[in-house]
Formats: C-alpha cells, sequence, structure tokens
C-alpha cells in the first residue's frame, strides 16, 4: 500500500464515510486515463459499477413502487441512473478533486464534463463493491440517492416514447432523429439534435449529450404538434 494511496483513501472517508480495506481499488477508481505513467484507470472498474448501480436502484424501485408495470418503472430507473444524475452524486463527493490526473488543468475540464464525473461515480460504487459486498455499496448508494427518489416522485415523462405514441394513434411513421451539429469542447460537447415526423414537420433540441437534444427536440415537436392540433380542433381525447 503506497502512502498515496492511503492518504487518498483518507481523504474519501473523511467525505463518503466509507473506509477501504485496499486503498489501491481507490485510487484506481480515480485514475483518469491521462494521469501520468498509468495503465490502469477507472474504465473498467466505471463497467462494473453501471451494473451494481442499476441493480440497487431496480430492486428499491420495486420495493417502493409494488403496483407499478415495466415501462413506468424504466422511466423510474433512467432518470435515477443516467448519466446528468451520476454525475451530481459525483460533484457532491467531490470526485473531480479527489481525481488523479497528469494535468492539473484537467481538473476543471473534468468538473464540467457530465460523463467524466458520471464514470468516476460508478468506478467508485464498483471498487466499494469489491472491496465490502454489495450491501455495503448499498447503503453508499441508497445513502447518496434518497433525495433523488424524492425529487423523481413522479415518473419521469419520456418525450421520445410519449412523441412516438402520439404519432402512432394518428397513423403517422416513427419520429426521425438527425444530429445536426456539435459545438464545444471534448470534455463539454453541446449536440444540436433535429426530430422529425413525416408529414408533421420537425423541431430541434440541443443539449449536453445526444439523448438530451433528442429528448429536447421531440418535447417540442410534441407541444407544437398538440397546440396545431387543438387549434384545429382535431384533438383527441
Amino acid at each position: 500500500m503506497s502512502s498515496a494511496d492511503k492518504q487518498l483513501a483518507e481523504r474519501f472517508a473523511r467525505i463518503a464515510r466509507v473506509r477501504f480495506r485496499d486503498p489501491a481499488l481507490l485510487a484506481r477508481a480515480l485514475t483518469h486515463s491521462g494521469a501520468a505513467g498509468s495503465t490502469r484507470d477507472y474504465q473498467r472498474l466505471e463497467f462494473l459499477g453501471d451494473r451494481v448501480l442499476g441493480l440497487v436502484i431496480a430492486e428499491e424501485l420495486l420495493r417502493r413502487y409494488p403496483d407499478e408495470n415495466e415501462g413506468l418503472l424504466a422511466r423510474r430507473l433512467n432518470q435515477l441512473v443516467r448519466r446528468e444524475t451520476c454525475a451530481e452524486v459525483a460533484r457532491g463527493l467531490r470526485l473531480h478533486e479527489l481525481m488523479r490526473t497528469a494535468r492539473t488543468a484537467e481538473r476543471g475540464q473534468v468538473q464540467a464534463s457530465h460523463k467524466v464525473l458520471a464514470d468516476l461515480c460508478e468506478s467508485v460504487i464498483a471498487a466499494i463493491y469489491l472491496d465490502q459486498g454489495l450491501e455495503v455499496a448499498r447503503s453508499f448508494i441508497m445513502s447518496l440517492w434518497e433525495p433523488l427518489f424524492a425529487r423523481h416522485a413522479e415518473p419521469a415523462t419520456d418525450a421520445k416514447s410519449a412523441l412516438q405514441e402520439w404519432a402512432a394513434a394518428r397513423g403517422l411513421p416513427v419520429p426521425v432523429y438527425r444530429e445536426l451539429k456539435r459545438t464545444g469542447p471534448d470534455h463539454a460537447p453541446v449536440f444540436e439534435v433535429e426530430a422529425r415526423v413525416e408529414g408533421l414537420g420537425a423541431a430541434s433540441g440541443s443539449g449536453p449529450s445526444k439523448r438530451t437534444a433528442e429528448q429536447e427536440a421531440a418535447a417540442r415537436l410534441l407541444k407544437r404538434a398538440k397546440a396545431a392540433e387543438k387549434a384545429a380542433g382535431t384533438e383527441k381525447k
């Protein structure tokens, strides 16, 4: 065990109240691929952490909502484990400050990057799971996600699904999405996407990920379509 790994584990324990038996696991979870001399970083752990997080949240949703169908549960799950949510948790844990990287300047870039922050969050979850097992990982996750369950007490509206259902009910083709452009640096991109339904028209949306931009475009097109239908007096109940 290196002294640097031990110091990192102590800092993490003060923030998250989880003390690692093997500090090297935490160090690996917080090592960015750009760190000098590093050949092992957080990306493999992120792969595992994503699955551990999904399992814990899915089980909790089943417990909290015993009467909801699969579709509503899936919407809740997607909202709670999506990139932006994990990035929010990572910021709360100050993982961008604990991250090991080759250049100090990269810390500011990581703080602005939903993807890297979300990956760090999931890699830390995996490290806790490997170090101390599922129950400790579950307690860690639930301590951080409990406020998020309260925030998302109502299932999120999936604009893309709503638009597709709306179009199908009127005999229209399925929506098609097309990336219009991408701007901004690699660590903080902004995507602009068009949603189009033949016979209805198109609308665009933007966001830090293609998924977010698609949802915004779908929401705008659906809102416009519903308004036009209402104005024409052909609104379906």
